[in-house]
């Protein structure tokens, strides 16, 4: 039996029957090869480097000295460590009269740090190592506001230093209040000598770790157990799942984008898989027959073909492997220098998802035109007709489904993008078909609606072959709708994605804003070119009751709801809604009772709901409102926001300063020298530098997106292809009687156009509907974004359609045509 399935395999190969078949699932595991391969290593990587924006894989923060087990047990784990401590201090310079003080945010760091990323000093230099003994890095900032120079002397607290270098990028600096002053950076060993750290000194104390995945998870499970055994307050885990929430949002995004691609690829190659089996079942229903007739059973049969479709599937799934994972470095060379030159290697699961997926494909969708096979009757042989598939081949592509199913969500690892992508394709599956067949039902009468032969030709056509209309339809529909997902609609939300981290987001904020400095800042801002700068006034209040009830961190079990209220409020008092702030839930206050907005996000964690009763403490006095609100926040937009707004009436008597965010040019650093030298209570914040690393994150995943849709785009062609010539012999035959009868080659090639054009008309409208409509769903449920319906959508998929109709009808009737009808009958039959 093996044998003779070997020889049937060669045969068949050498008459060009498997090369298709072949080809089909050759190019869509490449595809879904090389998807996995850059995705694998994308995600990798990016997470990789995102890294460095908290110095670390994992920081554990305390308000207090770590416990030297912490590290100690790290250490025995085989993890590399490193320690900070920051805290705002006084930095001063000169002597007597002329001495110069500034507010500094002093971090002492011990070697190793940072474990993730690196300094950049001035001169765009990496740093090796830490701070000698004895010296200091400081931000630029410092040495402009107390007038030094490289090598001149700083004094902290009790000790003296020397400025060694200065700090051009630190990559964990993060945006918390005490990062907000210039940096002075420090070795650890030095920081006795200064004698600033008394106590009840306010200190934040910071265990960097760094490893292995698996072994980094295991150390933080055990500080977790740790914390809790200890019932340890003011200790913290942070990971990046855990911090950095815009960078781990663009990241989330990120990585959903890169899934999206990789589920249209595995659609795609299950369309042109099962379009290529059902073409060889049509083809060899004949052989069959005749096998069936020289004495084999069913089940004979059935064994054959499966193990002839086992050795296709087993060559092109393997070669389709190997050629992924050599066109994924083909791409990342492609890419040049938007990817990083140190992207880790491939791991071995892309390679082994790609060639199960392969098999599954080829078996899921090949068993039921098998199933056919075996049901073909001796005497197709005599009387050429064939029987409807059973209930037994429906359910094996129920099963089949089921399958490619499972793979999808194996293959993103995102069970919601996975679960809307496929209904939808599923979904669109379903109605494709429905309307494909009412629109041929409604063609019954307009065969006679015009007297043109060439007419009633091609709806004569489309009429006899309702099956194979339907199932051309469809799949040509699918294809269509999978590129103009990622073409047309891929533009919007990748516009949209853009736009959630705009190019123009603010790049600094000022903050401590005195009341009567506020019209003055102002103006010196629109001399910056800055437009219509926004001014917010901020409050420090922390909330202190929750419907008459007494909230403190205990109230709550959830580590960041004890955060919130374990420290102060930044509330804000205005009378109108803020840009890019969007009520949710109740209604804007009309300021004649007191009342709060807040953010639904915080109010989510913090359990607060319409109609509560909030009071907050500001400066020892009681402020009551009641939330009559709930805002949803852009927090990508880098602008100002506020978990709390309270109407000014409730507001109007209580101490406050302002606080702005504006987007500043690279070139216009001297603004904000001269700023702070006019003004030295202000505090500029320049938040520049994680702009950048998010925009650049964005703009590297983009790019990645726009090149990997080029193996998508070649599993779609492939299906186009498959559709269209699903019915290629049965249009020879066609062609060739028609010509006996006398139909002549002008009539049958307008038939043959006005076919196509109905056919790629009707894929092409159902491709582009499909396509906006998953494209809303995706932009609205996985993504977030803000979704438009472009018209040109309908246009463009009606007008691929049609064009891709008339190349595959150009490609595959051009020979019949060319040919005398007799011959074209008897290689037909």
């Amino acid at each position: 039996m093996l044998l003779q399935a070997l020889r049937m395999t060669l045969r068949d190969w050498r008459a060009g029957e498997l090369r298709f078949l072949l080809v089909s699932l050759l190019i869509a595991v490449a595809a879904l090869a090389s998807v996995g391969f850059f995705v694998d290593r994308m995600r990798t990587g990016l997470v990789r480097d995102a890294h460095q924006l908290i110095g670390a894989d994992l920081v554990v923060i305390s308000d207090l000295p770590g416990d030297p087990s912490w590290k100690a047990q790290a250490e025995q784990l085989g993890l590399r460590t490193a320690q900070t401590a920051g805290f705002p201090s006084m930095a001063l310079a000169g002597q007597g009269d002329d001495a110069l003080s500034q507010l500094a945010s002093l971090k002492a760091v011990t070697p190793g740090y940072p474990l993730r990323g690196h300094l950049t000093l001035n001169g765009n230099e990496a740093a090796k190592g830490i701070p000698a003994s004895g010296t200091v890095w400081v931000d630029p900032a410092m040495l402009d506001a107390l007038k030094l120079h490289l090598g001149d002397r700083l004094r902290l607290g009790r000790a003296e230093f020397t400025i060694a270098r200065s700090i051009e990028r630190e990559p964990d600096r993060g945006t918390s209040f005490a990062n907000f002053a210039p940096r002075v950076m420090l070795s650890m060993s030095d920081l006795a000598a200064t004698q600033l750290v008394q106590n009840g000194s306010r200190v934040t104390y910071r265990l960097l770790v760094s490893g292995d995945a698996g072994t980094v998870a295991e150390f933080e499970k055990w500080m977790q157990n740790a914390v809790k055994a200890g019932n340890l307050r003011g200790v913290n885990i942070e990971s990046l799942e855990s911090s950095q929430e815009d960078l781990r949002n663009t990241l989330d995004r990120a990585r959903k984008f890169l899934s999206l691609v990789s589920l249209l690829s595995a659609m795609l190659a299950a369309v042109a898989v099962a379009m290529a089996a059902r073409r060889f079942m049509l083809r060899h229903i004949d052989a069959c027959a005749m096998l069936r007739c020289l004495g084999l059973t069913q089940n004979q049969v059935t064994v054959l073909y499966l193990l002839e479709f086992l050795a296709v599937g087993i060559v092109g799934s393997a070669l389709g492997a190997v050629l992924g994972f050599a066109a994924h470095y083909a791409l990342i060379e492609w890419l040049g220098k938007l990817v990083a030159d140190d992207l880790p290697a491939a791991g071995i699961v892309p390679g082994v998802q790609a060639l199960v997926t392969g098999l599954v494909l080829l078996l899921g969708f090949a068993v039921p035109p098998i199933l056919q096979l075996r049901d073909v009757p001796h005497n197709r042989v005599i009387r050429r007709e064939q029987d409807t598939p059973r209930a037994a081949t429906v359910s094996s592509y129920v099963l089949g489904l089921l399958a490619f199913v499972g793979l999808l969500l194996w293959q993103a690892g995102d069970l919601k993008l996975s679960a809307l992508t496929a209904g939808g394709f599923f979904g669109c599956l379903l109605l494709f078909a429905l309307l494909a067949w009412l629109g041929l039902r409604a063609l019954r009468g307009m065969r006679t609606a015009s007297r043109h032969s060439a007419w009633r030709f091609a709806v004569a056509a489309l009429q006899r072959r309702p099956g194979a209309t339907v199932v051309q339809v469809v799949s040509l529909a699918l294809g269509l709708m999978s590129l103009l997902l990622l073409t047309v609609i891929r533009s919007d939300l990748v516009d949209a994605w853009r736009k959630s981290t705009p190019a123009d987001a603010p790049n600094h904020f000022i903050v401590n804003i005195q009341p009567e400095q506020q019209k003055e800042v102002a103006a010196r801002l629109t001399q910056a070119g800055v437009k219509e700068p926004l001014l917010y006034p901020m409050i420090r209040g922390r909330l202190v009751r929750i419907n008459g009830k007494a909230v403190t961190a205990t109230t709550y079990a959830e580590d960041r709801a004890r955060r919130l209220v374990d420290r102060e409020f930044n509330l804000s008092t205005m009378r109108d809604l803020p840009a890019q702030n969007k009520i949710v839930a109740g209604r804007w206050y009309d300021d004649s009772t007191p009342a709060a907005s807040v953010e639904e996000g915080i109010a989510k964690t913090l359990g607060i709901h319409l109609g509560d009763t909030l009071v907050f403490d500001v400066a020892s006095q009681s402020v009551e409102a009641k939330v009559t609100s709930l805002r949803k926040l852009d927090w990508g937009s880098m602008r100002v926001n506020f978990f709390v707004i309270i109407n000014p009436k409730a507001m109007q008597d209580m101490p406050q300063t302002w606080v702005t965010a504006f987007r500043l040019p690279e070139a216009a650093t001297g603004f904000v020298n001269a700023l702070t030298r006019d003004y030295p209570n202000l505090t500029v914040i320049d938040v520049g530098s994680i702009l950048r690393q998010i925009q650049s994150v964005v703009d590297q995943v983009v790019t990645a997106v726009e090149f990997l849709f080029l193996f998508t785009l070649a599993s779609g062609v492939l299906v186009l292809y498959a559709a269209l010539a699903g019915s290629q012999d049965e249009r020879t035959r066609e062609a060739g009687l028609l010509r006996a009868l006398g139909a002549t080659r002008a009539q049958l090639s307008r038939a043959q156009w006005m076919e196509f054009a109905l056919i790629g008309g009707l894929a092409g409208l159902l491709a582009a509907s499909g396509a906006s409509a998953v494209g809303w769903g995706l932009a609205k449920w996985a993504f977030t974004f803000e979704w438009k319906f472009e018209p040109m959508v309908w246009l463009a998929g009606v007008a691929a359609g049609a064009l891709c109709s008339f190349i595959g009808g150009q490609i595959g009737l051009r020979n019949v045509l060319n040919q005398p009808p007799l011959r074209t009958l008897r290689e037909a039959y």
